[in-house]
């Protein structure tokens, strides 16, 4: 399955009422009707559009934007710009949305399967985290410790796009997600191809940095209230915790995931043999 995401191919404007008619300053959700990707801001369009993987149907800019876009990009644009206003973006977007004057729509990008992951880079396993700002932060962190894949459930989980790609600023076009309908299942096939699968929580049995980590390998994150299902712990080799030494003991999901990828990613190439 590919990432998901808005199903759209052009927005169509709804009165507040309901009605179809003319643009309405309220009426800030569009009405999609095919699977698509929508991108806002520098850093999600402009890592797009350097991505030879990602198929941009429509661009949105403003006059400024659009020329740092040619300025910057240091190659043609893959689709003509169409130049607007910045009111013309924020009718596209959730209110308070920050666009810096950029807004794409796109395909999907392909996605890796069991089969196909190389088990050569870390993968990670996101068990119904559902706040999009925090599944961006973890991709962006992913995206800089070159994990090769994020795992991610169809169901309670938030769409590759919009919110998400804004707040993993770029990140989306590095790491390609997997998405899966059910975790575990996912889990014991990676366990049979050889996976070490590491669950994290702040119960966990061992600390995470005295964990004898190999390749292949998956870290798995747990949701921001309940944690691991159970389920998904009875499907982890070992369950690994983060040992704070200060007076808060708990971390916000994000900041557990860059902390336990740096000591997983670091683990991990350390046994690598050559």
């Amino acid at each position: 399955m590919s990432e998901r995401a808005f199903p759209s191919r052009k927005p169509r404007f709804q009165r507040p009422h309901g009605k179809p008619g003319r643009r309405d300053p309220k009426a800030w959700r569009p009405n999609f009707e095919i699977d698509t990707t929508i991108l806002y801001g520098w850093h999600p369009v402009f890592e797009a559009l350097r991505n030879g993987k990602r198929t941009i149907r429509r661009l949105l800019a403003t006059e400024n934007s659009a020329r740092r876009l040619s300025e910057e990009l240091g190659m043609p644009l893959p689709v003509e710009p169409e130049i607007v206003r910045p009111d013309e973006i924020n009718r596209l977007l959730e209110p308070d949305a920050v666009h810096q004057g950029l807004y794409a729509e796109a395909d999907p990008l392909p996605s890796p399967s069991v089969d196909t992951l190389s088990g050569k880079r870390v993968v990670l396993a996101l068990d119904q985290i559902t706040d999009p700002h925090n599944v961006g932060a973890i991709l962006r962190t992913a995206a800089a410790f070159d994990v090769e894949a994020i795992i991610t459930t169809a169901r309670h989980s938030p769409a590759a796009t919009g919110v998400l790609a804004k707040s993993a600023s770029g990140g989306l076009e590095h790491v390609p997600f997997m998405i899966v309908r059910n975790l575990s299942d996912t889990l014991i096939a990676l366990g049979e191809r050889g996976y070490q699968r590491i669950g994290l929580d702040s119960s966990g049995e061992a600390s995470l940095d005295e964990i004898d980590i190999r390749l292949p390998v998956v870290l798995v994150l747990g949701s921001e209230g309940k944690g691991l299902r159970q389920r998904t712990r009875e499907c982890c080799d070992v369950i690994g915790r983060l040992d704070m030494p200060g007076a808060i003991k708990s971390l916000n999901v994000s900041n557990a995931a860059a902390i336990s990828l740096f000591t997983v990613v670091k683990a991990a190439f350390r046994n690598v043999k050559i």
